[in-house]
């Protein structure tokens, strides 16, 4: 007697469903495995489409030179704390040894605490110190162009003279100017009064879905220079020509040794970097961090792939006469083999789907609680999570379907 694959799945499943509390505890394992990987790839996916727009946001043609890796304003890895500042003037020195470079831009990152406080900005009413500020040249605004809200930027003029304009960003100028129209007035920032010549708009992407350029307020390079004369945190930036950043890259990098008189063979003492070189560094954090969640969830698999065996063993047990008679009207042992593997697949692929639910239900919490961790359930755990359930459900069911295809059909039938 040879049954149809939607005959099987019905009998799969209402055997799955008259033991639905067995069932469920069966796969309590695969549940968690499952939703385990799904909800950290959705949580890095989505991380992962922030930080994507938000170094976008610095052109591909740019190419970025610091002291150390990482942040600009931050200190590096142990290593590089050794390391000789980035000069301004070696923007102006590269331009002429790089012709695949069009221009270049200097910013500088003063220290935000000073004097022992933190820097604050303050207007009757209204102050903050959750601020960054830095001190670019005119050129940065055509390297990087950003969309204003309201106002604009300081001209090469006032970034000459190191006068005493700022530009907010979008979160700073809500902070100390909540009712709008930040353009044109005045805050105070470290004892200096500073005239508001624009406002940023919101930036776009961002880290946990915060971007530090909306706490930033930028003034002229020379002005940073003249007020923080000890500040030596320096970002050089270079505008490759169309089609020759890797070019313009190997030129600044050639440039820079010769400029700094690193020997050959020398280790380099400064770090170039491109916006799709800092996601690739960001890719194979995230890369380990899923590869731990697959371990982890992949232990949850085991655990639940043994309890499906175990449970299937006793079920072929409690239907050894069932089994007996199918044989006896003609079932085959493939029959059979395809029955209780149809029931374990049955079993393990609820627990998959079950476990995309909870993942998907989890990811919309976290979106709801935590709004500034974006997350995206991406297809690719989907199908790769209801795939891995399908194939525990085979794995750990040959066995026990197996044993049930050999049974005796004389000695099922005798079977009380």
């Amino acid at each position: 007697m040879q049954l149809s694959t939607r005959e099987n799945f019905n009998m799969a499943f209402d055997s799955v469903w008259s033991h639905r509390f067995r069932s469920g505890l069966t796969i309590l394992g695969i549940v968690i495995g499952i939703t385990t990987v799904i909800t950290v790839s959705s949580l890095l996916t989505g991380l992962r489409k922030g930080i994507v727009v938000f170094f976008e946001e610095f052109g591909p043609n740019n190419v970025f030179v610091s002291r150390v890796s990482g942040p600009p304003q931050g200190d590096g890895k142990l290593k590089e704390r050794r390391r000789r500042p980035i000069r301004p003037e070696y923007a102006e020195q590269i331009l002429r040894l790089c012709p695949s470079c069009v221009r270049a831009g200097i910013a500088v990152f003063p220290p935000t605490i000073a004097n022992g406080r933190p820097l604050t900005a303050k207007v009757p009413g209204f102050e903050s110190d959750n601020l960054a500020l830095v001190g670019g040249d005119y050129e940065g605004f055509v390297i990087q162009p950003r969309e204003l809200k309201e106002g604009r930027v300081y001209t090469p003029a006032e970034a000459a003279r190191g006068d005493k304009v700022a530009l907010l960003g979008a979160n700073i100028a809500d902070a100390l100017f909540p009712t709008g129209g930040a353009s044109g007035k005045t805050f105070m920032l470290d004892g200096a009064e500073f005239r508001v010549v624009g406002v940023f708009a919101l930036a776009k992407g961002g880290f946990f879905g915060e971007n530090g350029l909306d706490t930033q307020i930028t003034v002229p390079l020379r002005t940073v220079q003249m007020r923080y004369p000890a500040s030596d945190k320096y970002l050089l930036t270079f505008q490759a020509r169309e089609g020759q950043r890797e070019s313009a890259i190997e030129e600044i990098k050639a440039s820079l040794r010769r400029i700094r008189r690193i020997p050959t063979g020398a280790e380099e003492d400064f770090n170039v970097s491109t916006a799709d070189q800092i996601i690739a560094q960001f890719d194979s954090l995230t890369g380990v961090i899923l590869l731990v969640s697959i371990a982890i969830s992949g232990l949850g698999l085991l655990v639940g792939g043994i309890g499906v065996m175990n449970i299937m063993l006793v079920s072929v047990t409690e239907r050894t006469r069932e089994i007996g008679i199918r044989k006896a009207i003609g079932a085959r042992k493939f029959d059979i083999i395809v029955q209780f593997l149809m029931e374990a697949i049955t079993l393990t692929g609820l627990g998959g789907v079950i476990g995309l639910v909870f993942a998907t239900l989890v990811t919309m919490l976290i979106g709801v609680l935590v709004p500034s961790l974006p997350s995206e359930v991406p297809m690719a755990a989907v199908v790769a999570g209801l795939g891995v359930s399908v194939f525990v459900g085979v794995f750990f069911g040959v066995w026990p379907a197996v044993k049930a295809a050999q049974l005796d059909p004389v000695e099922a039938l005798r079977y009380e």
